[in-house]
């Protein structure tokens, strides 16, 4: 039997103007964070999907923005707090992570918005 390979998010083949690739950067990560929150995806099937290093020099590279790869900065280190902390605080540490990209993510979105209706209000 044929093992088929997990879906894997690659941002260097996303099109798209740098604003719509952010603003779809930042949905998809509001989607890993909660499906990391509610069990769906572990740490590390985030980063085989998403967080990986294809992606993270796609990032630092083409986007330039500070929330963003902060945003991929967190993911990639996950795995890592249920590595080296004791379970609980591991979990805590793991939900509080979980929250901050999602404050990025939502911050991202913001900027985005705050464009759009600057350039409606000029129009």
């Amino acid at each position: 039997m044929r093992q088929t390979q997990p879906f894997r998010v690659v941002l260097p083949e996303v099109s798209g103007s740098l604003t719509q690739r952010l603003e779809l950067f930042a949905l998809v990560n509001l989607g890993l964070v909660q499906s990391m929150a509610s069990g769906v995806l572990t740490p590390t099937e985030a980063i085989e999907r998403f967080y990986h290093t294809e992606n993270c020099l796609y990032v630092q590279k083409h986007f330039r923005n500070k929330e963003a790869q902060a945003i991929m900065s967190r993911g990639v280190q996950l795995p890592d707090l249920f590595d080296c902390l004791p379970p609980d605080e591991a979990r805590r540490e793991f939900y509080r992570e979980l929250e901050t990209i999602r404050s990025l993510c939502l911050k991202l979105l913001g900027k985005k918005r705050s464009r759009r209706d600057a350039d409606e209000a000029a129009a």
